[in-house]
């Protein structure tokens, strides 16, 4: 469940973010740009992931870590507007660079017989990408029209809506807290 979660976080901080951009006043030759600064978040905390992991830092303490500033970072898009917000879309990419890498071994240490198993269970979780983010779209939907409905205009409903739908991003990355905490752990001896 936490792999599901992640990808599906994951590819919300990927492609909703140049529509979010539009959404809250850029113009989409500004936005068409907003991707990018999520992706090299990413491979540079991938990269200094490579370097530091298992190395300097464990595997369990860069997942808590990354869950916590996932936590962090999705408050602060709801707390802020502009280009500080669409900053913190991008910060995603940070919060996401080492979960992947540090779900993977903390599901399969010590399950034996059962790791191909669970691996197949893991590649299967990769659905988390296709379902997590039309929610975020419905949820954007939704809440347009009931903003629009209470007599707001539809520009600033859309805005609106769609950074009060990043919430979803919150229980995500809750989920990826408790698996790194306590969650890889269940079921193990």
């Amino acid at each position: 469940l936490a792999l599901f979660v992640y990808i599906g976080a994951e590819v919300i901080a990927g492609d909703t973010i140049i529509a979010y951009g539009i959404s809250i006043g850029f113009t989409g030759e500004e936005a068409k740009f907003f991707t990018t600064y999520t992706l090299m978040a990413m491979v540079a905390t991938y990269a200094l992931g490579v370097f530091l992991i298992p190395k300097y830092i464990k595997q369990k303490t860069a997942l808590i870590a990354s869950a916590i500033l996932g936590i962090i970072f999705s408050i602060c898009i709801l707390n802020t507007t502009g280009f500080a917000s669409i900053l913190f879309v991008a910060a995603l990419g940070i919060a996401n660079a080492l979960v992947w890498p540090a779900i993977w071994p903390l599901t399969l240490e010590g399950l034996g017989k059962f790791t191909k198993t669970a691996s197949a269970l893991l590649i299967m979780a990769i659905s988390g990408g296709a379902i997590i983010p039309p929610l975020y779209g419905r949820m954007v939907d939704s809440n347009t029209h009931e903003l629009i409905t209470g007599g707001m205009q539809q520009a600033d409903a859309i805005a609106a809506a769609s950074t009060s739908s990043y919430w979803i991003l919150i229980p995500c990355y809750t989920m990826i807290l408790f698996f790194a905490i306590w969650g890889h752990k269940i079921g193990k001896k």
